[in-house]
């Protein structure tokens, strides 16, 4: 099964915290000094928040799945569809170690699929602790003028026009 996700850059990270867990009616299940997370089953959802973006807004979307066949399956039928794929194998970000791959709707809005392998300390392996970029999303990348060690590797399928650095982290 998967959940779905959704990650926003928010400029103060404790009244947003204040915010959602009313909304939600529940508290984080992580909460960490530039980040926040809520896995909630009523909506199947991962909502996670951080202070890391350029901008407030959404950064990215995305679907978890609970499985690595169901992340395979999701791989499969972007190349079968020829969608640009941005293939980051295992990585880290977002304090967790996952399998993921991108891939990016026409309007340049960044989907991340993956499959969570475990908690980690820290917001990324290889990430200084105060970048500034939660991680390049493939949207971010685009914008993003400094260099960054959270970027996913070349597209394959349709070129969508974003640059991207080499790396092994992101979330």
């Amino acid at each position: 099964m998967k959940r779905f996700h959704v990650h926003l850059h928010v400029e103060d990270l404790a009244q947003s915290i204040a915010f959602y867990s009313t909304l939600f009616a529940a508290e984080p299940s992580r909460v960490e000094s530039d980040y926040a997370k809520w896995m909630l089953d009523d909506p199947r959802i991962n909502f996670a928040i951080s202070t890391r973006g350029a901008r407030p807004g959404i950064d990215h979307l995305g679907f978890q799945t609970d499985d690595p066949a169901e992340l395979a399956e999701m791989k499969s039928r972007a190349e079968r569809a020829d969608m640009a794929l941005l293939d980051e194998g295992e990585t880290t970000c977002c304090y967790a170690r996952s399998e993921k791959h991108w891939v990016t709707d026409p309007q340049g809005i960044a989907w991340e699929h993956f499959h969570t392998l475990g908690n980690i300390p820290v917001f990324s392996e290889g990430q200084p602790a105060d970048a500034a970029a939660a991680c390049c999303t493939p949207a971010a990348a685009a914008t993003s003028t400094q260099a960054s060690a959270c970027c996913a590797p070349a597209p394959r399928g349709k070129p969508i026009g974003i640059p991207v650095k080499s790396s092994n982290s992101c979330c």
